[in-house]
């Protein structure tokens, strides 16, 4: 007998019967909280529907049966439940989470199980280290030094180059990995309302209080709270940190009971903070507190050798996502190569996205690349014969024209292959004239006077058809 991998917490009998038939349907092994025994609990979970619990304790003592993975599991959460506000509050929680209406309809059902994973693969997957170069094995072994640690970690690098996945990975490693990871960024929220989010308030606390809400610190207590952006802080909630760091004692806004905290600290930012103190922005004492461990990670520039593995990488997460893969020519990747990438592995992942949806399943060759990142091959110098040796990476023609350098209107002292030469000069032509259409066919086609049908076949006959509109 298969063994079940989504728990259904539900106390109403029909109801649970139904969300178990429809569960079922789409090829989960779902089982009803109050049937799972020992053996059962230990499984590989898949996810959680929460529907009528009549309160947190409850619901905390049917999640426990999933072990420590439970904070980490998706969860679909019917709209009437009378958890559902708390656990959508949950910030540790709320990205994991998709709400439903009962009666089930089987299109809502199988959407938001689709939303649900889109959400979930890249999260474990965004957990792995992906590279052997020089620099990126610096870091490994550092990782795996402090991870064992509660010390206080400053991460620095700069943005885009992977700080939170240090950070995650750390706790990942750690003592505490049990436990939740929470992060915030401190540049992103409003100095105002900083302090609430990290220490929490009580009711009434200040206008639009309506509700007692936890902090950062209490949803991290045993764990880990990561503060991305920790140079963007104000002064005066540097102070309030500080206190918090020295004492691990803390009060809610609006309170005055103290609070003890148990989390380790791991900040992080792309500013040079020992400038900051300098310019009085940021606290030298504060800064001793973080920086127990400093751990540097290296911008993609310094570290160009791992782009083949990490472009596989975001291919792999992209099929996960349901996209298709794509493939970098070998005049791709040298053009990327050359790329000084201010953005760093964020930009390549935003990159490698943009041309599988462009180039679904297929090659993408310098020209095809955006402008900035074709480097010295733009598409305005590629031109006639060099053209098609770009597309078929035969240097020796390529040279022949350097790249624009030639006049295609004149015949090189060795030769040329006619043929090639004229082919190269209309795949130019058409892929400018798509360029100023936007892909779409049928503008082309006015721009190079001639018939929608007669264009089409030539895209075909160059295996061109696949990036453009039929519009």
């Amino acid at each position: 007998m298969k063994s079940s991998n989504f728990l259904v917490i539900e106390s109403d009998a029909p109801r649970a019967q139904a969300i178990i038939s429809a569960l079922s349907f789409l090829g989960y092994r779902p089982v009803l909280a109050e049937r799972v025994d020992v053996d059962v609990a230990g499984d590989q979970w898949r996810g959680a529907f929460v529907g009528t619990v009549e309160d947190e304790a409850e619901l905390e003592s049917y999640l426990a049966l999933l072990g420590r993975g439970a904070r980490n599991l998706p969860m679909l959460v019917a709209a009437d439940s009378p958890v559902a506000t708390s656990l959508i509050a949950d910030d540790a929680r709320s990205q994991l989470i998709e709400l439903i209406d009962l009666p089930l309809r089987y299109e809502r059902l199988a959407e938001a199980m689709r939303s649900l994973q889109t959400r979930v693969e890249p999260i474990a997957a965004s957990r792995r280290f992906v590279g052997q170069s020089g620099p990126m094995q610096r870091v490994n072994g550092l990782i795996r030094q402090v991870a064992p640690f509660d010390s206080s970690v400053l991460v620095l690098g700069e943005s885009g180059s992977g700080k939170e996945l240090v950070a995650r990975t750390i706790h990942d490693c750690s003592p505490r990995r049990d436990k939740p990871f929470v992060a915030i960024n401190c540049g992103a929220i409003p100095a105002e309302l900083l302090e609430s989010e990290l220490f929490g308030h009580e009711k009434g606390a200040f206008t639009g209080a309506i509700s007692t809400r936890k902090g950062r610190f209490e949803l991290a207590e045993g764990g880990t709270l990561f503060l991305d952006e920790i140079g963007d802080m104000s002064l005066p909630m540097q102070v309030k940190l500080l206190r918090v760091l020295q004492e691990r004692v803390f009060e809610r806004v609006g309170g005055n009971r103290a609070q003890r905290c148990d989390v380790r600290i791991i900040a992080a930012t792309h500013r040079n903070l020992e400038d900051s103190i300098e310019r009085g922005s940021f606290r030298e004492d504060l800064f001793y507190r973080l920086s127990v461990f400093p751990l540097e990670m290296p911008p993609l520039r310094q570290r160009l050798e791992d782009l083949p593995a990490l472009i596989s990488e975001f291919n792999q997460r992209l099929v996960q996502r349901g996209l298709s893969s794509v493939r970098f020519a070998p005049s791709a990747m040298n053009a990327l190569r050359q790329h000084g990438w201010p953005g760093n592995v964020r930009e390549l992942s935003n990159l490698v996205e943009r041309m599988a949806i462009l180039m679904p399943h297929g090659e993408v060759r310098a020209a095809d690349l955006p402008e900035k990142y074709r480097g010295a091959v733009s598409m305005e110098e590629v031109s006639g014969a060099a053209l098609i040796a770009l597309m078929e990476e035969q240097p020796v023609i390529a040279d022949a024209f350097s790249y624009g350098e030639g006049d295609p209107s004149v015949l090189p002292l060795e030769g040329l292959d006619l043929k090639d030469h004229l082919a190269g000069i209309e795949i130019g032509l058409i892929r400018q004239a798509l360029n100023s259409a936007n892909g779409v066919v049928a503008h082309a086609a006015k721009l190079l006077r001639v018939q929608r049908t007669t264009l089409v076949e030539k895209l075909r006959k160059y295996g061109l058809s696949e990036s453009v509109q039929a519009g």
